[in-house]
């Protein structure tokens, strides 16, 4: 499966109040894929996945007691979290690194191979998740879902600040109070909608949650400060402990509508 179920057990036995996802958990390729041409040190790069977020997810999901699905195959395959007609939907080019297996992989070139990624990993990861949150609400929950990703300390030559980012569109029922509450800690520098916008037509958490109605946070973590088992532990246990809090909060367990600025 292009995909991983972590405490698939729980996902199997009941239904519970959120969802955690990690659309770039991985590096790997499948078979046959070889290194997409790429020099094996490109996969220990964020070009290739984002790095400790698969590991804070675990233990996020751990902490909640709730179900995590996570990639099973690196972003430079296909990007999950990127709607299917977005151009960077299969990247050419990433962070000046050229990889040489994708320069033909859309829709109109080598358009076989472009339904195949579709059809074999992107929709598969989009159906679990799609899985999960039908299941919830059938059960009578409103799942919130949290998509945990981490960036790169430096971009371009510039060293980015911020220790940690909260990413959303319309719908600011989580992100406004985990952007209260993270500021409020001492030491900490909290992006709002930093180092990227939360609006991007046709990702993850717009097919997810903004389409559904669903409460829902893109929560970006600056690698260096999770690269190893204490800062990912560290960081979970801090987000559990808001996410919880948050979670108790006036309207936050309802379906709402709130559109986005990319409509």
């Amino acid at each position: 499966m292009p995909f991983e179920i972590h405490n698939a057990d729980i996902e199997a036995g009941r239904d519970p109040g959120f969802l955690v996802i990690c659309d770039h958990a991985s590096n790997a390729l499948p078979q046959g894929y070889g290194s997409l041409g790429l020099d094996a040190a490109a996969f220990s790069r964020h070009i290739a996945y984002d790095i400790g977020a698969a590991e804070v997810a675990r233990r996020l999901s751990d902490a909640l007691n709730c179900p995590a699905i996570l990639a099973r195959y690196s972003r430079l395959l296909i990007d999950l979290n990127r709607g299917a007609d977005d151009p960077t939907l299969v990247m050419k080019l990433s962070d000046g690194a050229i990889i040489p297996a994708n320069r033909d992989v859309d829709a109109f070139q080598d358009r076989h191979e472009f339904l195949h990624r579709l059809t074999d990993f992107y929709e598969p990861y989009h159906a679990a998740i799609a899985g999960a949150l039908d299941r919830a609400q059938a059960a009578g929950a409103v799942p919130i879902i949290l998509s945990i990703h981490s960036f790169t300390p430096v971009w371009r030559g510039k060293q980015r600040p911020w220790h940690t980012g909260i990413l959303w569109d319309l719908d600011d029922r989580m992100s406004g109070f985990l952007i209260e509450r993270l500021r409020a800690m001492p030491g900490l520098v909290v992006g709002d909608n930093q180092p990227y916008s939360g609006e991007l037509i046709g990702d993850c958490l717009y097919r997810h949650g903004t389409r559904n109605g669903l409460p829902h946070v893109l929560i970006e973590i600056r690698q260096d400060l999770i690269s190893a088992a204490e800062g990912q532990a560290e960081w979970a246990a801090r987000l559990a402990a808001l996410v919880v809090e948050a979670a108790a909060q006036p309207h936050m367990r309802e379906i709402r509508y709130f559109g986005s600025r990319t409509d």
